[in-house]
């Protein structure tokens, strides 16, 4: 834990991370896709806006609490849906969800998990989120809601944007694959990080816990995260079947992955709740756009009817309160945790939420407002435009 106190913001824990993962396993968290053109204006779009103060205000006591997908959240963030955390740390998706409920705030679990949906309701007891894909086999898909309402899951989200997977070239660089595998080429990045090795020989079974009883393709061998979307997600999806899984769940249903307008609309109208802006962190569709360069206009097409979530870039509290001024309901983060989960498990994704809500708390208090909801539009000033 003391060197998790040397960590002051989350650059800080993913150093940390890097040197605690073999290359693979890092790369893979850290990587995009093509030549990461996405990836790196995620982070940068954020450098295009300003923050306006209002000075003079009483900010003795600020409130960053706020409710988003029906959740009272401590903060106006959560952990965003990422598969495989057993590649990070032998904690897994346990010791995320563990820390986002110790912390107050929403953990999402991905289908892609480690952990099946049920084992994590075990754990915690606070409001969590499941994530879906529409698989080729329609049963599959129409089980995973069936389970998630059981296991009492609050919200449902569906990725939209993984039609064929991205071309994630750092994944063929440095020899990733699931499960990971001791090859030539990755024998010494794993022997000079020999805790992460020996947490995997101690626990090899690596099995994506939510699939494997009806389609264990990774018990066939080891293959690519490309090998295995192109081989299990349909291509053919149309918004007629999200309607149809909109119809399957009674809840907050959210569409994550479109950024247009269009989309927007037509998420309004197959009966979602709501919009998470997101280009997969960069590892999808290289050259599209920064989710904080689309909120805005979203939010001007679609008025309050949709429930916006940022989903990409975020190092900063900063960050958050530009997202928020945008038009924004909240902001999800993903390699912010990771990097902590693999810098330190557990107390790792508590240290990664802990810097986030201390800057947002202070950045809200130096704009001169007493909770997240005065922030607005007039806080935020694009470079062109001042």
């Amino acid at each position: 834990m003391s060197r998790l106190n040397r960590c002051f913001n989350i650059s800080d824990l993913k150093k940390k991370a890097k040197a605690n993962l073999p290359a693979s396993m890092y790369h893979y968290m850290a990587g995009g896709a093509d030549d990461e053109w996405s990836l790196k204006r995620n982070i940068s779009a954020f450098n295009d806006y300003q923050l306006m103060p209002n000075q003079l205000n009483d900010v003795s006591s600020v409130d960053i609490s706020t409710n988003v997908l029906g959740c009272d959240l401590k903060m106006p963030f959560f952990l965003a849906p990422t598969g495989m955390s057993r590649l990070f740390h032998h904690d897994k998706e346990f010791a995320a969800a563990k820390a986002a409920e110790s912390k107050g705030t929403l953990y999402s679990l991905s289908t892609m998990a480690t952990t099946s949906m049920e084992d994590i309701s075990k754990a915690i007891n606070s409001d969590r989120m499941f994530q879906i894909y529409i698989f080729k086999d329609r049963e599959l898909t129409r089980e995973y809601v069936k389970r998630a309402k059981t296991a009492g899951y609050k919200a449902l989200c569906l990725t939209v944007d993984t039609a064929i997977a991205g071309n994630r070239e750092r994944d063929h660089y440095y020899g990733m694959s699931m499960p990971p595998k001791f090859t030539m080429k990755s024998m010494f990045s794993y022997m000079t990080h020999w805790k992460w090795a020996f947490n995997l020989l101690r626990n090899a079974d690596f099995k994506l816990a939510n699939v494997s009883h009806r389609e264990d393709s990774l018990s066939q061998g080891p293959m690519s995260l490309i090998q295995y979307v192109n081989s299990q997600f349909d291509a053919s999806v149309t918004w007629d079947d999200v309607a149809w899984l909109c119809e399957q769940w009674d809840g907050p249903f959210v569409i994550k992955g479109s950024q247009s307008v269009f989309d927007a609309k037509k998420i309004i109208e197959v009966g979602a709740s709501a919009m998470m802006v997101s280009n997969h962190g960069g590892r999808q569709l290289d050259c599209s756009p920064a989710p904080i360069d689309c909120i805005t206009p979203i939010r001007d097409e679609v008025g309050d009817s949709l429930e916006l979530i940022l989903d990409g870039g975020i190092s900063r509290g900063t960050d958050i309160i530009k997202a928020l001024a945008a038009g924004a309901n909240a902001c999800s983060i993903g390699r912010p945790y990771l990097y902590g989960l693999a810098a330190g498990g557990q107390k790792g994704v508590e240290k990664a939420i802990d810097i986030l809500s201390s800057e947002v708390e202070r950045t809200t208090a130096l704009l001169g407002c007493k909770n997240i909801g005065e922030i607005s539009r007039e806080h935020l000033i694009h470079l062109n435009n001042y």
